[in-house]
């Protein structure tokens, strides 16, 4: 059976392949910290690359569908993609605060990022502070503002019209924040070890 004919197969062989590379190149060590980070980059991947694709394809072409009276509508987006995206979308932002949290203390530094580096006192600190309470306002609006409103949105939980039409403007304006609030939480995250680009 091809592993790349199913999402958990294709998972599955990236995993394999990634222990082999691993095993290649340092076979008797293990590296705690570095799998952490693995693992963040990882979730991250796919926690940022889910709230691209609802901020520039699937909403725009969501509201597109809606306007255009005459084509097929978003009912298709909106009953098998959407559903599954958000699945992954809530699980990868979790998994991404989890493991960068993971990192920050077994690397002895949530603390420092916690307090932006007793503030400002620590440039790393500073920096990976700043990247990480961007981290934490977006995935409080994943669980808080986005998952609960896109469940109203979605028919997943029954509301109104006029709910629904709510529910919709936040779900939407809470993912444009995050949008916006991913383009300087990922430059403070390489920014913290390898120097900022300006």
């Amino acid at each position: 059976m091809n592993p790349l004919n199913t999402v958990s197969g294709a998972i599955s062989a990236g995993v394999i392949l990634a222990l082999v590379v691993t095993f290649f190149i340092a076979p008797l060590e293990f590296n705690e910290l570095g799998l952490a980070r693995w693992l963040h980059i990882l979730s991250g991947v796919m926690w940022i690359g889910l709230l691209y694709y609802f901020n520039v394809a699937q909403i725009p072409a969501l509201a597109e569908a809606a306007a255009d009276k005459g084509g097929p509508g978003g009912a298709g987006i909106t009953k098998y993609v959407a559903p599954r995206a958000l699945l992954w979308f809530r699980w990868a932002a979790l998994a991404t605060w989890l493991t960068g949290a993971w990192h920050l203390i077994r690397a002895g530094q949530f603390v420092n990022a916690l307090t932006l580096g007793g503030g400002g006192q620590d440039y790393y600190g500073l920096v990976i502070g700043i990247g990480m309470w961007l981290g934490t306002i977006m995935l409080f609006n994943v669980w808080v503002l986005i998952w609960p409103n896109q469940k109203k949105v979605l028919g997943i939980v029954s509301a109104t019209d006029e709910e629904k039409a709510r529910a919709r403007k936040t779900a939407t304006l809470a993912s444009r924040t995050n949008f916006v609030l991913s383009i300087p939480m990922l430059l403070c995250m390489g920014s913290a070890s390898h120097g900022l680009p300006f």
